[in-house]
């Protein structure tokens, strides 16, 4: 099993036995159902579609009932597909949980940024400003963004004020510092996209491997 879902509760750290702290986001992870395995004769690749946390029926559209009965599972909020080698070993309804991990192991997650709004370029780009004395008029002001009569119109890509986060965002390589199979809890060094009660993919890390 390469991934499971998750949800984000919050960072804290914790004290090695050399007295060193370690800062760590807590995730709440799993347990997880295969809603759906997916594969490579039929649908060209081979997943599962895996689903987090129980949804009410009432709460359900039709179509998604449906899809949630074949799959023998209850309505979950938040489903994402994971590819594996091989669909064999998997079939509809079954658990999932967070003992696919231990500690050492290295990990991607991905979720959305948090959303800050529309802001300027200074806080979104991280531009210097213009000058600060009394007698300037351009203190976070854009600037010149145009051009000279060829080609005549701003370039594609140019950085401008506008909406700031809320985007995926994908942290690569952390390491997993804690296994509470207790709790289906995950502590991983260092922090991750989203706000307290987001939802994140954690997945095995494709560029480091676990230590041994």
């Amino acid at each position: 099993m390469f991934g499971i879902l998750g949800k984000k509760i919050g960072m804290s750290q914790i004290f090695k036995e050399d007295g060193t702290c370690v800062p760590v986001t807590a995730i709440v992870v799993g347990p997880c159902f295969v809603v759906q395995v997916k594969a490579a004769d039929k649908n060209g690749y081979c997943a599962i579609q895996i689903g987090f946390e129980d949804k009410k029926e009432k709460r359900t559209n039709k179509p998604q009932l449906g899809h949630f009965k074949k799959g023998t599972v209850t309505p979950k909020r938040f489903i994402r597909e994971i590819r594996v080698d091989d669909v064999k070993e998997y079939k509809a309804g079954q658990k999932i949980e967070v003992d696919i991990f231990q500690e050492g192991d290295f990990v991607d997650i991905a979720g959305k940024s948090i959303g800050k709004g529309f802001q300027g370029g200074m806080k979104r780009w991280g531009w210097s400003g213009g000058p600060e004395a009394h007698g300037s008029m351009s203190h976070r002001r854009i600037g010149s963004v145009g051009t000279n009569t060829t080609p005549g119109r701003i370039l594609r890509g140019h950085h401008m004020p506008g909406h700031m986060g809320n985007k995926k965002i994908t942290v690569q390589s952390l390491e997993v510092v804690r296994v509470d199979k207790d709790n289906n809890i995950l502590l991983v060094r260092g922090a991750v996209p989203g706000h307290k009660g987001s939802y994140l993919v954690v997945k095995k890390a494709k560029k480091k491997k676990s230590k041994e």
